[in-house]
């Protein structure tokens, strides 16, 4: 008699088995699909690596050659009318019909227009390329297992990468999706994705935004991953969201994502505080990975070894033309070097030319040359002169501050610093009755108030590093440096302003002495010590 219900039960659920077993074929069709379009973009990305490793190869065995075809491509692609160098390419003809020319940042954020050199897009894509493809191979080859179908997720609009791979890039599986617009769905992506190996990010201090703005909005955030906003609801990944943020900052990516091994940013002017602050809170024990270095709107320095010492990079002889000005030259007229020309230990400036006008630019970036990869220098980036501080002809550089105001940080018990900005104080009018002096707009975690004692500390750690600062500060030329206390977010609205500026280099350079007044009042409103 229980064999005709069995029977009949089996009857009524036969079209639902069905259906099922169609969808679970779908799912592995979609799933092979995947896969195989996976193998195939790694199989063209592979190819085309190569073939650029192989250019980069000849073209740094052969330094000489290499700069002199960069040199006729520049000269080739100039649109000046009559152009007497056409065709030639002797260096001592080139430097001696185009001297030297410096942007002013005090101009060009006057009149918001872009003044630095712009080289052909012809030139900052291949060079772009050629950075994205070499980067994404040395990272696999370092860490096999980050590029995996869904094993890496962008949390910013920005991308590391200089160069999107429209179809590859696509068929690589990264969990966040194509074009979207909205940061807080590339975050709420990633964190339904527990088994995440690689975060990227555009730079380290958009990521350390990103982290910012979790800590601020974590409720919020668990509560539309348990709704299902976007996607399934996952009530158990938001209360191991909630968890992980009870525990603070420290370790926090590790305990979101535990398999997680690398973290890739874009590498740029003013990134090292921030890279410093992740490593030491929520990205601590990871390692970190820049495909390139970019400066004045292009990629400059390839990174081949993800594992070498942080903040090391090769300046390639080609496609665009870079020479080298020994640090502290004054005159405009001063002799250049070659890259195969450069000095280990030795300090250049770097100058670029632009294919379109024929411009041979001081970029401002100061590099320190400290090795060699064949015939090219591998360096290690300075600073920025358009950063140094001077109210009185002191010339505080941007390495210099930055390195004061860490050993100042440093004796203040339990901070640790994560953002910074300085203002001359003719910017602010702060000077008034008073010897012009520096503002000093500092964020901070584990320190909530500054008492006297700790903000004179910078003071004298600014002395012991310029003889010349400690001269004028003796005989009150100077006033001491003025330190406050922003509150959490202030930096995140400053780079909001940046970003809106025409003539902003952000991102990927961020600024850290402030020239624009609205730009420092930004952080002046937000003082809260």
């Amino acid at each position: 008699m229980l064999l005709w219900p069995l029977l009949l039960l089996l009857l009524l659920l036969l079209p639902t088995l069905a259906l099922l077993r169609q969808r679970q074929s779908q799912d592995a069709k979609l799933s092979w699909l995947a896969g195989l379009q996976h193998q195939v973009a790694w199989g063209a990305l592979g190819w085309a690596a190569t073939w650029q490793r192989r250019k980069l190869e000849q073209s740094t065995l052969h330094m000489h050659q290499s700069q002199q075809q960069a040199l006729r491509w520049c000269l080739q692609g100039a649109q000046r009318p009559h152009c007497p160098l056409r065709g030639s390419t002797d260096i001592s003809t080139f430097r001696n019909h185009l001297p030297l020319t410096k942007a002013s940042q005090t101009q060009e954020e006057e009149s918001g227009e872009q003044l630095l050199p712009l080289t052909s897009h012809q030139d900052l894509g291949e060079a772009s390329l050629q950075a994205t493809l070499l980067g994404l191979v040395a990272l696999n080859k370092a860490y096999p297992e980050v590029l995996a179908q869904g094993g890496a997720a962008c949390l910013t609009l920005t991308s590391p990468w200089p160069r999107s791979l429209p179809w590859p890039g696509k068929a690589l599986g990264r969990v966040s999706t194509p074009g979207t617009k909205d940061p807080r769905v590339l975050l709420l992506e990633a964190l339904r994705s527990p088994g995440l190996r690689a975060l990227e990010a555009g730079t380290a201090v958009e990521l350390l935004d990103v982290f910012l703005g979790l800590e601020a909005d974590g409720e919020e955030l668990a509560g539309a991953i348990a709704a299902g906003n976007p996607g399934a609801p996952l009530p158990e990944r938001a209360a191991e969201l909630r968890e992980a943020l009870e525990q603070g900052p420290r370790g926090l990516a590790l305990r979101l994502w535990p398999k997680l091994q690398v973290v890739v940013t874009l590498d740029a002017g003013g990134q090292a505080e921030a890279v410093g602050a992740l490593g030491a809170l929520w990205c601590q024990g990871l390692a970190f990975f820049s495909p390139a270095y970019a400066a004045s709107g292009g990629v400059l320095g390839l990174n081949l070894q993800p594992q070498q010492p942080h903040g090391l990079y090769l300046l390639p002889p080609g496609p665009l033309f870079i020479e080298l000005l020994p640090e502290g030259t004054q005159e405009e007229a001063a002799s250049t070097l070659l890259l195969a020309e450069a000095q280990q230990g030795e300090e250049y400036e770097l100058v670029l030319t632009d294919r379109a006008s024929l411009t041979r630019c001081r970029l401002g970036d100061v590099v320190q040359v400290v090795g060699a990869y064949n015939q090219c220098p591998v360096v290690r980036f300075i600073c920025r002169l358009s950063q140094t501080l001077s109210v009185r002809g002191e010339d505080i550089g941007e390495d210099l501050f930055s390195e004061a105001l860490g050993r100042a940080v440093g004796q203040w018990p339990g901070a640790k610093l994560l953002d910074h900005g300085c203002v001359e104080s003719s910017i602010l009018d702060s000077a008034v009755g008073s010897a012009p002096h520096y503002e000093v707009f500092v964020e901070l975690r584990g320190l909530r108030n500054l008492s006297e004692e700790n903000r004179d500390k910078l003071d004298h750690c600014l002395q012991e590093a310029s003889p010349r600062y400690k001269s004028l500060r003796f005989w009150g030329s100077v006033g001491p440096a003025r330190v406050h206390l922003v509150g959490q977010g202030a930096f995140r609205a400053l780079r909001a302003a940046l970003a809106a500026c025409p003539s902003s280099l952000f991102p990927p350079a961020m600024p850290r002495v402030l020239r624009d007044r609205h730009l420092a009042q930004c952080l002046q409103q937000r003082v809260v010590s």
